[in-house]
């Protein structure tokens, strides 16, 4: 009897314990993508439209290494100022955590961006963009992918300039840019 106990308290306690409390952007994105003033998306590599034919072996691995990117906008307006506030400094606080790598800042702490990742600088799971303006909201941008790194990065943003975006993909956004 005494050892079932212990066997129940024992998965009890290890269940429980395994349960991370602490916030991060993945059960934010969950948490806010139904929300009303919230606009959220996931995107495909397929927005690209590229001719993979025409890819540098260099261009060709940077864009195997990236998976999907996951994008959540708060639109700001006059009536939800306080909401807005509060939900930066939700997306702030998460950022803080040490797992999120800062690679660089953009602008003060009221308005602009930062660009922060997770992994190692030769692993990287994902990179974060945190862009905010007190007039439209913010955005934060999730590229997810395996084994990337920054010269898969800088490469893809030169592959992106190129490539023929799917444009009907990112119509959501368009309400956050609108004024």
């Amino acid at each position: 009897m005494k050892t079932k106990i212990f066997i129940l308290a024992l998965t009890a306690l290890l269940t429980l314990g395994s349960c991370n409390s602490e916030p991060t952007l993945q059960k934010y994105f969950v948490e806010n993508s139904e929300k009303k003033d919230f606009i959220a998306l996931d995107i495909s590599p397929s927005i690209l439209n590229l001719e993979k034919t025409k890819l540098s072996a260099e261009q060709t691995e940077a864009v195997n290494s990236f998976e999907k990117m996951n994008i959540i906008a708060f639109k700001a307006n006059e009536s939800n100022q306080t909401q807005f506030e509060t939900e930066r400094n939700k997306v702030k606080a998460i950022l803080k955590d040490p797992k999120y790598q800062e690679l660089m800042k953009f602008g003060s702490g009221k308005e602009g961006a930062s660009v922060s990742y997770v992994g190692s600088d030769d692993n990287i799971k994902e990179f974060i963009i945190f862009a905010n303006k007190k007039e439209n909201g913010f955005a934060v941008v999730r590229v997810l992918g395996q084994d990337m790194n920054p010269n898969n990065i800088m490469t893809l943003m030169s592959v992106l300039q190129k490539s023929k975006i799917d444009m009907e993909q990112l119509k959501p956004l368009e309400q956050l840019l609108k004024k």
